[in-house]
This record gives structure tokens, C-alpha cells and sequence, in this order.
């Protein structure tokens, strides 16, 4: 009996002893702070995508043979037309779009302004004719932003070379009185190439290459700083009392700049920032067709008087217009997933010339067709679908910048003197990327914005992460054409906002038609320049993309977070490199 109260003792002992170790590590472990999950995207995926093969289909009948693309493309370029941003009738557009998206069936349709832009300005009648020494018609339109003239004018008109502010002295007390013909004229190749084209397959092959050489050719930021002289000269020829100033179209891609089409945009006036009161045109001014502009060019240089008659009749309607994009959902259902978002837009407004139908009256129209189109199949997505049409895209892709900035996260921008004239999303990084809590939500953004073109691919903007998940994603779209997958980026357009923060954003490959060589901010792109069966082919494509990253059960890969406050010095070259060279600090 006492043996066993000597076993039972030290048991107990030990019991209680365990009891006590166990439950100090359990507080332990409760007072531990909880490490947040992961975010999904940063998870493994799957080697195979669960495809809905059925609802390939189905979206395939939708799109192709109940669609009403048109319809949209019609009641947006002809029944609202031009769309230049700050314009009345790109604020009818905003309240249009965002009304159908409530007719089709979308929930929160609303207006989100994305600040303060400029001048709202609209174009009311343009025309230009030579009166003498032969009466001619000319083909003309007011630059964008163009002060009018005081009725019709008639004046004689004079060519200047002004290439650096020197010129201008050759030029003073010659000018007033006159219309001033501004710019050399340019050589007028022969059409000898196809105006409209689609890509073969060695062009496919190329987008398909990604580039060894990755330096940028062209700079936004030398390109601002020619149009800030064009400033000067604009106020030098108000300064002389010139009545008006007339400027050459440039070319297109082919020589697509000629025979009647114009292009039309910032270019043709007296600098980019000519929507702001401060930097306006500083007199009236028109382009007009190249041929027109040669003739006047080839007899003034020849020594034959010229007089020009013309009337710019615009109207200003404010000074200090806000900008809006249109936002339209179609809410997930999936309890864990509803808050996680896919979003797909493109560019609202458009340059003044025309009606804006391929740039980007076209991306707009196909995102309006794939928010209908899942609606009518009354999908349910596991995650929140939402369409962005932003504006401002033209001036400096406003409207998408903004929207990423107020939901997303921002790059700090410089404030340096030679970075204030500048778009404020091309400055100088000055600051690593600083996030809102949404950006661990979006899943991907996707984008059409290169004409009215069919979809050949996606260009995946270096997320290699995301191949193996799209090249599954278009093997039952192959038959549509649909098989590339270019590794490289693209630029010019509203996913780069997405991209500039380290979301998964991306630019469909489209076939080029006439978008570069006849109809990009030129008079010429109307409706008529819209193909039916390659818009509904692109709805068809971008609502099959937006239905399954809605679905799959994970949101898609994304690129490491990029650091765009390091590239100064990352591009520094390296100290010290060379065998015997002398120290440097």
C-alpha cells in the first residue's frame, strides 16, 4: 500500500507538472502575434488551369452571334462624337456610358473625378480657302485648344522659319496683320505600301521576340521640352500681331498623312500644356491637309502674294473642368473572394477632329460588349469584375494614373524646376512606390487600345509568371487567331498605370489595320473606319480572359514590386572597373 502511494505520488507530480508546461505554451503561442496570410498571388500555382470550357462557348454564341458592338460604337461616335477631355460632350459621354452599364444589368455605376484638368473647349466650325491668287478649298481643322478668330478673316499670308529663338529677330515688325504659315513642308512620298494591314506571322514572330536592346528611343520628357518652345513661338506671333498661324499635318505610318487626312492633336498647336489658362494657344491656328499647305509653301517661296481667308470658330467653357472616369461592376459572390477584384477599360475621350472611334472609341465599345455579354449569361464571378473608362488618357493618361493613385498606391513624383513642365506621371521617381491597402486585391487589369484591330495575343509586360497561365487560356481561342504571347512591354496607354505599382496590368496584341498610318488623332477616324467582326472578336477574347481570372482560385502572379527611385543609380557605370586606372571618388 505504501509502495503504491510512492508510484502514485511522483505521477501526479509529473502529470501536473506536464499540465503546467502545456498550458504556458499555449499562452505563449496565443500572446504570439498572428503572421497575416499570404496574399494569393504569392502562392504556388497550379501547374494546370481549371478551364470552363462550356462557358468558352457560350461567351464564343454571346459575342459573336447576339452582339451588339455596334450599337455601342454608333450611340457613342455618332450620337455624342468628339470626346476631347474637359469637353461637354465627353462629361455626355461619362453619364452615357455610366447609364447603359446600369441598363445591362452592372451594379455601381457611378462618376469618379480624378482632379482638376483645364479648359473645357469645343470646336464649332473650321474652314480655310485660299481667296487669291486662285480661289481654293483647303481641308482644315483647329488645332485642339485653338483661341477663334473674329469671324471670317481674310489677310495675306507669309511662311516663317523660326528654329531657335535667334529667328525671331528676323521676324519682328513683319508680322502684324498677317497668317502666318508655321513649318517647313515635308516630303510627300508616294502611297506605295497598303494603308490597311494585318499581321502575318513573321510579324507576330517579331512582337513575339523579346527586344535584347531596351533603351527607349523616343523621350517623352525632350519631346515636352520642343513643344515648350512652340509655346514661345506661339506668344512671339501674338506679340506681333499676327491674325492666326496655319500648320503642315504630319505624316502617317506608309505616308497614310496624305491625301486629304490630317492629324490633329497637341502637336499642331503651340505646346502640350495648351489646356491650362496659363499655357493656352496664344492666337487662333488650324492645320491643314499637306497638300493644301505645299501649294501656299511653293508660292510664297517663289515669290507670288498669297491671301488666305479663314474663320476658326471655337468656344471655351471653363477654365478649370474636373476630369471623370466611368466605373461599373458586376459583384463576385464567392464569400472569401468577393473583395478581390479583375478590371478591364479603356480610353474614353478622344482628339477633336473626328469621332475618336478608333482611339479609343474602340477599346471603350469592347469593354461596354463584355460587361454585357457576361451579364447576359448572368455569370456569377467568384471575384468582383469592374470596368474603368478613363479620360485625360490623351494628355497624360490621367485618368488611369489617378484612379491607381486614389485605390492603389503612387510613385512620388520630382518637383524639380526642369520636372514642372512635364506630366506629372513622366517625372523622376523620388521615392520607392507607396501602396493602399486594395493593391494586395487586384487581381489583373486588361486593356485594348490599339484600334479597332482583332486580337492576336497579350503582350505580358516581363511576367514571365503569367505565360504558362495564358498560353492555356488561349488554346481554345486558336482558332480565332489568338496565339501569341510577347514577353515585352508595350507603353502609350492606361495599363501602364496599373503596371507603374507592380499590378498585373496588360495591352492586347491587335492587328494594325490603318490605326498608325491613317486614322490615330487624325480626321479620319470615324466609324466608318470600325470592323465589326474584329471588335466582336476582341469582346469575345478580353470577356473570356476577365471570366477566368473571376474564377480561378487564385489571383494571378505578379511581377517582383519594382523600385523606379533606383534606376539613377542603378544606371550609374560601375567604379573603378579598369586594371591600373587611376582611384576615382
Amino acid at each position: 500500500m505504501r509502495s503504491l502511494r510512492m508510484l502514485i505520488a511522483p505521477t501526479i507530480l509529473f502529470a501536473a507538472l506536464a499540465f503546467s508546461l502545456f498550458a504556458a505554451e499555449k499562452d505563449k503561442k496565443e500572446a504570439a502575434p498572428k503572421e497575416p496570410p499570404r496574399p494569393s498571388y504569392e502562392m504556388p500555382q497550379p501547374e494546370k488551369e481549371s478551364l470552363d470550357l462550356a462557358m468558352y462557348q457560350s461567351i464564343r454564341e454571346e459575342a459573336l452571334r447576339h452582339s451588339h458592338i455596334m450599337e455601342y460604337a454608333s450611340g457613342l461616335m455618332d450620337g455624342i462624337g468628339p470626346r476631347l477631355t474637359g469637353s461637354p460632350n465627353l462629361k455626355r459621354a461619362n453619364e452615357w456610358t455610366r447609364d447603359q452599364f446600369t441598363a445591362m444589368g452592372c451594379t455601381n455605376a457611378h462618376l469618379e473625378d480624378w482632379g482638376e484638368f483645364g479648359m473645357g473647349w469645343q470646336q464649332l466650325n473650321t474652314w480655310v480657302r485660299m481667296a487669291s491668287p486662285d480661289p481654293a478649298v483647303f481641308i482644315a481643322q483647329a488645332a485642339p485648344w485653338s483661341p477663334a478668330t473674329k469671324g471670317a478673316v481674310t489677310a495675306p499670308a507669309v511662311w516663317v522659319d523660326i528654329k531657335t529663338e535667334a529667328d525671331f529677330d528676323k521676324y519682328k515688325g513683319n508680322l502684324a496683320g498677317k497668317i502666318v504659315f508655321l513649318d517647313e513642308m515635308r516630303e510627300v512620298k508616294a502611297v506605295d505600301k497598303p494603308l490597311f494591314t494585318r499581321d502575318e506571322d513573321a510579324d507576330l514572330k517579331r512582337i513575339q521576340e523579346y527586344p535584347t536592346n531596351l533603351a527607349n528611343a523616343f523621350s517623352f520628357a525632350a519631346f515636352l521640352k520642343t513643344l515648350a518652345f512652340r509655346e514661345k513661338i506661339g506668344r512671339f506671333l501674338a506679340a506681333e500681331q499676327a491674325v492666326a498661324a496655319i500648320t503642315p499635318s504630319r505624316d502617317g505610318r506608309y505616308g497614310g498623312g496624305s491625301g486629304g487626312t490630317l492629324f490633329d492633336d497637341a502637336g499642331a498647336g503651340f505646346g502640350w500644356l495648351i489646356y491650362q489658362r496659363e499655357h493656352a494657344n496664344a492666337l487662333p491656328v488650324a492645320v491643314t491637309a499637306i497638300e493644301n499647305y505645299g501649294r501656299v509653301y511653293r508660292l510664297l517661296k517663289a515669290g507670288v502674294p498669297v491671301s488666305i481667308e479663314l474663320n476658326i470658330d471655337t468656344k471655351f467653357t471653363g477654365d478649370h473642368e474636373h476630369g471623370f472616369d466611368t466605373i461599373a461592376e458586376i459583384p463576385g459572390t464567392d464569400p472569401k473572394l468577393k473583395d478581390e477584384v479583375v478590371m478591364l477599360g479603356g480610353h474614353l475621350d478622344s482628339w477633336a477632329s473626328a469621332t475618336g472611334a478608333t482611339d479609343n472609341g474602340a477599346g471603350s465599345v469592347v469593354a461596354m460588349e463584355v460587361m454585357r455579354i457576361l451579364n447576359a449569361l448572368q455569370i456569377k464571378p467568384r471575384r468582383t469584375i469592374r470596368v474603368g473608362l478613363w479620360t485625360g488618357e490623351e494628355e497624360g493618361e490621367f485618368g488611369s494614373y489617378g484612379y491607381v493613385k486614389q485605390h492603389f498606391g503612387f510613385v512620388p513624383r520630382s518637383s524639380a524646376p526642369d520636372q514642372i513642365t512635364v506630366t506629372e506621371f513622366d517625372r523622376d521617381a523620388s521615392g520607392p512606390i507607396q501602396l493602399k491597402p486594395e493593391h494586395q486585391k487586384l487581381s489583373a487589369y486588361f486593356n485594348l487600345d490599339n484600334g479597332s484591330g482583332r486580337v492576336r495575343g497579350v503582350y505580358l509586360q516581363g511576367n514571365a509568371a503569367i505565360a504558362p497561365i495564358f498560353v492555356q487560356w488561349i488554346e481554345p481561342l486558336k482558332d480565332l487567331g489568338v496565339a501569341t504571347l510577347a514577353m515585352r512591354a508595350t507603353g502609350g496607354t492606361d495599363h501602364e498605370a496599373f503596371d507603374a505599382v507592380g499590378l498585373p496590368g496588360f495591352q492586347f496584341i491587335q492587328d494594325p489595320l490603318d490605326y498608325g498610318s491613317r486614322t490615330h488623332h487624325s480626321n479620319m477616324d470615324t466609324y466608318e473606319r470600325l470592323q465589326p467582326e474584329d471588335l466582336a472578336q476582341a469582346a469575345l477574347v478580353e470577356a473570356t480572359f476577365v471570366y477566368n481570372a473571376a474564377m480561378r482560385d487564385q489571383m494571378l502572379p505578379r511581377k517582383p514590386l519594382p523600385h523606379p527611385e533606383l534606376e539613377p543609380k542603378r544606371s550609374q557605370p560601375l567604379k573603378n572597373v579598369m586594371p591600373g586606372a587611376e582611384t576615382r571618388d
